[in-house]
């Protein structure tokens, strides 16, 4: 009886379950459903199973996902904005030009994730996993990145300006051509990073703790004007 009235919740709530071929905006979340271009905005659906899922252009901003799981979702240019995420798993999510605007994925993990062109400004991604993230041409702007783990992340082109990156893991985070304007360095380990020019060192903020690759030096004055 109690599986009975579970289903019957599902089904009234969400839909029918999805049905190969031809799955819609109707159908409940499910490994591999179809909800491509669906608006759900605003929707309950912590710890929900998404793997495999189809969700471009699908606007799931404001919604509550947390813990859910995104693992090898199509999430291409998905409308995450103030979206909770905390604890997520998108492991080789593509989330090509997704927006993240203000989103809550602290905690989550998105190892070997696609997010080249996303938009993350001021999202929360303290002690996120990010390794071999693939991060170009990404826009950071005041993202929260305390303590997240970037190893082997492709952040080349990214804007990070004002982005918090105390304590981040960035061991052989490719640098190249991004911009640290005002970024937050302090306390961080930057000595694995690689393709890191003395220009963008000039832009950002760090301190006595800061470690930079052997080949470099320290600012004579970090730009830290405004930071506590």
């Amino acid at each position: 009886m109690r599986r009975w009235a579970i289903a019957l919740f599902m089904v009234v709530t969400f839909g029918a379950a999805p049905r190969a071929g031809f799955a819609g905006c109707s159908d409940y979340p499910a490994p591999g459903v179809n909800w491509s271009g669906c608006s759900k905005v605003n929707r309950m659906m912590a710890g929900y199973d998404f793997r495999g899922a189809n969700l471009e252009n699908a606007d799931l901003s404001r919604s509550d996902l947390t813990g859910a799981n995104f693992i090898n979702a199509n999430l291409r240019k998905a409308n995450f904005a103030r979206a909770q995420l905390k604890g997520a798993m998108l492991t080789g999510a593509l989330l090509e030009k997704a927006t993240l605007d203000r989103a809550l994925l602290a905690g989550a993990d998105l190892r070997d994730a696609r997010l080249e062109g996303a938009s993350l400004d001021r999202a929360n991604l303290t002690e996120a996993i990010l390794t071999g993230a693939n991060v170009q041409k990404a826009a950071l702007g005041r993202t929260i990145l305390i303590g997240a783990d970037l190893t082997r992340a492709d952040l080349s082109g990214a804007f990070l300006g004002r982005a918090d990156l105390r304590r981040a893991t960035l061991t052989q985070a490719n640098m190249k051509n991004a911009t640290l304007l005002f970024a937050d360095l302090r306390d961080t380990d930057l000595s694995g990073v690689i393709n890191l020019a003395e220009a963008q060192l000039n832009e950002a903020c760090g301190n006595a703790m800061t470690k930079l690759p052997a080949s470099m030096v320290a600012p004579g004055t970090w730009q830290c004007a405004g930071r506590e």
